[in-house]
């Protein structure tokens, strides 16, 4: 396990700086943007797998050639059949360092579920007071306020759509559906549990590049993704008006801002900006040979510090 362990650390190095930073700095992923999306997964997993693995497998070393045998080892350890003196100084601190990480990453995730669920419970509070229920429109509030405003609260059944009179008075019908099926396409592909995570990694792993950068990327995905299910329904211009209409209001209250901690709101001048530059200046959208290469690629990725882990011998 000596060698895995390397090569997991490796690993880990590579996925926490040069891989996400060069995957920002592309200009594919808006031409891709589901194949993106995944790959920005595979990353984020295969990088914790790989940082925990790599600690984990090199503490292991004394006690087994494989992960099984190792820890069967720790556990005779843990339950007194063999001496401690067996791991040695630095090999326990590895298996300390692991499961202090592994600990932290989910507490964390946790936390920032429980987080997110209370600050959804104090929105649907106010709202229950500053808003009526639209009266064509199932599922949607409607808020007293000339700003033109439009956000989804994911809550499962109880999901909603808010607008604002002002953004009623503002759009046309067609617009309108635009800004809708936006809204609606967030909750349907679930993509507030996509930020949920993310936000997590960011908020367990601050100074990990990967956090950062993944968190953007993804937050401005899953707008690109919401736009492309608006075109199939409405006008290119339409959708264009209704974005920019939408953004002359005040800093957008969005699923991703409700699903991150406040102090990690999204830029959403810049996201903005990025979805009226990718409409009004479009380029072709890679061929589905390719973007399903990219979503297998990013499968094997996850499947190298898998296989690592959990097939014997896959080493010298």
């Amino acid at each position: 396990m000596f060698w895995t362990s390397w090569f997991l650390a490796v690993l880990a190095v590579a996925l926490a700086w040069p891989v996400p930073v060069s995957l920002a700095r592309a200009a594919w992923p808006t031409r891709a943007p589901f194949a993106a999306m995944v790959l920005w997964q595979c990353i984020a997993l295969a990088g914790g797998l790989s940082m925990i693995g790599a600690m984990l497998c090199y503490g292991l070393v004394p006690l087994g050639d494989n992960l099984a045998s190792g820890l069967r080892g720790l556990f005779n350890i843990l339950v007194g059949q063999q001496s401690l003196d067996t791991l040695g100084l630095i090999h326990a601190f590895a298996l300390s360092a692991a499961a202090l990480l592994t600990a932290h990453l989910v507490f964390t995730l946790w936390l920032s579920y429980f987080r997110i669920l209370r600050q959804r419970r104090r929105h649907r509070d106010l709202l229950n007071l500053l808003s009526s229920p639209s009266d064509d429109r199932p599922d949607t509030l409607v808020i007293s306020h000339q700003a033109p405003v439009a956000y989804c609260l994911p809550g499962g059944s109880r999901s909603i759509t808010v607008l604002s009179e002002g953004l009623l008075q503002l759009l046309s019908p067609d617009e309108l559906r635009a800004v809708l099926l936006h809204e609606q396409t967030h909750l349907t592909q679930r993509h507030h549990l996509l930020l949920w995570a993310f936000a997590a990694w960011r908020s367990a792993l601050p100074w990990l590049p990967t956090s950062k950068l993944a968190q953007r990327a993804v937050s401005s995905l899953i707008e690109i993704m919401a736009d492309d299910v608006a075109l199939r329904s409405v006008s290119k211009s339409t959708l264009v008006t209704a974005i920019a209409l939408v953004a002359s209001g005040p800093a957008q209250l969005t699923a991703d801002s409700l699903v991150s901690d406040s102090s990690r709101k999204i830029d959403t001048p810049a996201t903005t900006s990025a979805r009226l530059s990718r409409l009004l200046t479009p380029v072709p959208s890679l061929s589905t040979g390719i973007q399903w290469l990219l979503v297998t690629g990013s499968l094997l990725l996850l499947a190298v510090p898998t296989a690592l882990l959990l097939v014997p011998g896959i080493m010298p």
